[in-house]
């Protein structure tokens, strides 16, 4: 118990430093933001100058040849009015640094694809501008880094204006590095990493995209003109994670709210959700990924936010993550000629981490198989579930080892294949082949890789929570588009159903899932990205008038 109340009083201590003390905090925060911008200055000139000469290297190489990406934006940025001080478009010509924190930027997941799109938004609306990346992959090079984000994601950034600053101080936010209060140890090494951040640069705006709010509250501190920004995937604590505390819950803490200990940690969460709170009513600029993060959010930070943003705009947007839809329309085709070439194929597309639940999927296709399914519409062929996603780390490698194993254990192995750090066209060849697509994380916060299924025309099995259930899989022309699932026997029978279709209402799903996946585009992220930079453009601009 020692220990929990050093961290109980580390986190009353915190809450009221935000509620009792801001006036010193504010005068800390000046002292140690004018440090850091002294600190940094010259690496900000240096970096200015670096980026002059990639650009002019850059069209040396390029003078005879025109990327014709560019000109598929134009439409995006011609529709952005907005209200620069000369009342055209909302400076196009703003040039300052744009700061995204974001220290797992090489994972390879849905959320990095949301850093790639915004990046790429952000050149095309604003040329001049300099996109900066934190992150703490030491083991990669720029140019690596944009060849696996063009070979994943098929997003082609403009490299004289995108570059990385490489963090010391990554491992404070890993889990293995709090096996206690990993909820407060991470924050708090959020802290310590985004220190780390600004003694490298102090940037002209700042926007988290994976999640550490801390960070930027930090930056609120540290930099009162630097507007802030923050892309949410997921809450960091939410009220359904207080739930599922008690007995019945789900997820990785299910009914461990009993007795004493369990009462301890319902405290503890309920004073982290408190400092959270607290932290996210100081970003200027807030969107989640869905309806259901959205809701999340606003239930925490929405009362602070209203109550510290007397007079500010405190909205909190929904932006739908980018997903590859007119291409997936483009290279895949959905049709009945095409649908003779798919087999009974269940495909999870899903980085390889404890709560995207593989274990589930592994037991319940089991369970399919065992029951001896028939399935005329594939001649009987046999069924095969095909797990792809990226390894971030040893942890990752040893999971995808035991999953192995288990797929031994349940006498499936041979028809479980597991392709890590899968190439965009190897998923592109398996999404073409494949009949289902999974998904068996609950409260799933959005879920692009179920968007990339239906654009594909493949029919989902998902979990009946979160994005998946209340945004992606719907009613389409008050038909379903998939299925939805919580246990084991339910996605067995999710499998069941969706591969015993017959081929005219198969078929017919696949149209509807497509359509449905129609809402979720990469012109729709962009557009909607815009608006919301645009609002960051402005205050910086204002912000620098008035200091």
């Amino acid at each position: 118990m020692g220990v929990f109340v050093v961290f109980l009083s580390l986190l009353l201590s915190l809450a009221a430093a935000f509620l009792f003390l801001p006036k010193t905090l504010r005068f800390v925060g000046d002292i140690a933001g004018h440090y850091l911008r002294r600190a940094s200055r010259t690496r900000r000139e240096l970096l200015l100058a670096r980026v002059a000469t990639e650009q002019r290297q850059y069209e040396a190489d390029h003078e005879a040849s025109k990327d014709k990406e560019e000109d598929d934006w134009e439409e995006i940025e011609g529709s952005m009015v907005g209200s620069a001080v000369n009342g055209g478009k909302a400076d196009r010509d703003w040039h300052g640094i744009v700061a995204f924190f974001h220290p797992f930027c090489n994972a390879g997941g849905g959320g990095e694809r949301v850093l790639w799109a915004a990046i790429r938004a952000t050149q095309n609306r604003w040329p001049e501008a300099v996109c900066v990346v934190y992150t703490g992959d030491h083991d990669v090079d720029k140019a690596a880094i944009l060849q696996r984000v063009k070979d994943r994601f098929n997003i082609h950034l403009h490299p004289p204006t995108v570059h990385f600053l490489y963090l010391t101080t990554r491992h404070y936010v890993l889990s293995s590095t709090w096996p206690r209060f990993t909820l407060l140890g991470q924050s708090l090494g959020s802290l310590i990493m985004a220190y780390d951040a600004f003694s490298l640069l102090v940037p002209d705006i700042f926007i988290d995209t994976m999640g550490y709010a801390f960070s930027v509250a930090l930056s609120s501190l540290f930099f009162p003109t630097v507007p802030t920004g923050a892309y949410v995937h997921y809450p960091t604590i939410s009220t359904d994670m207080l739930d599922s505390l008690s007995a019945g819950g789900q997820g990785v803490n299910a009914g461990t709210g009993e007795g004493a200990r369990g009462l301890a940690k319902k405290l503890y969460w309920r004073l982290f959700a408190m400092l959270y709170a607290l932290v996210g009513s100081t970003i200027d600029v807030v969107m989640t990924n869905s309806t259901w993060t959205q809701s999340h959010i606003k239930s925490i930070w929405g009362p602070y936010r209203n109550r510290r943003n007397k007079t500010h705009a405190h909205d909190i947007d929904v932006v739908f993550p980018p997903v590859a839809v007119e291409e997936l329309e483009e290279e895949i085709e959905v049709s009945e000629k095409s649908d003779k070439n798919r087999g009974p194929y269940l495909l999870y597309i899903a980085q390889f981490r404890p709560e995207k639940n593989h274990q589930l999927v592994l037991e319940a296709f089991a369970s399919f198989l065992h029951s001896n399914p028939k399935l005329p519409s594939y001649a009987n062929e046999q069924p095969k579930l095909v797990l792809i996603g990226s390894v971030r780390d040893s942890d990752d490698a040893t999971r995808v080892y035991n999953l192995r194993l288990l797929a031994h254990e349940l006498n499936i192995k041979d028809q479980v294949e597991f392709i890590c750090d899968a190439k965009w066209a190897e998923m592109l060849a398996w999404m073409r082949k494949a009949s289902v697509g999974v998904n068996s994380m609950w409260n799933e916060h959005f879920g692009i890789g179920v968007v990339e299924y239906q654009a594909a025309g493949l029919i989902s099995v998902v979990n009946d929570s979160g994005g998946p259930k209340l945004d992606i899989v719907v009613e389409v022309e008050g038909k379903p588009t998939g299925f939805h699932a919580s246990t084991v026997e339910e996605y067995a029978e999710g499998f069941r159903k969706a591969l015993s279709l017959s081929r005219e209402e198969t078929l017919a799903m696949r149209y509807r899932a497509r359509k449905s996946a129609q809402r979720f585009t990469d012109r729709g992220f962009s557009e909607k990205w815009l608006q919301n930079m645009d609002q960051l453009v402005k205050l910086q601009v204002s912000r620098a008038g008035e200091a």
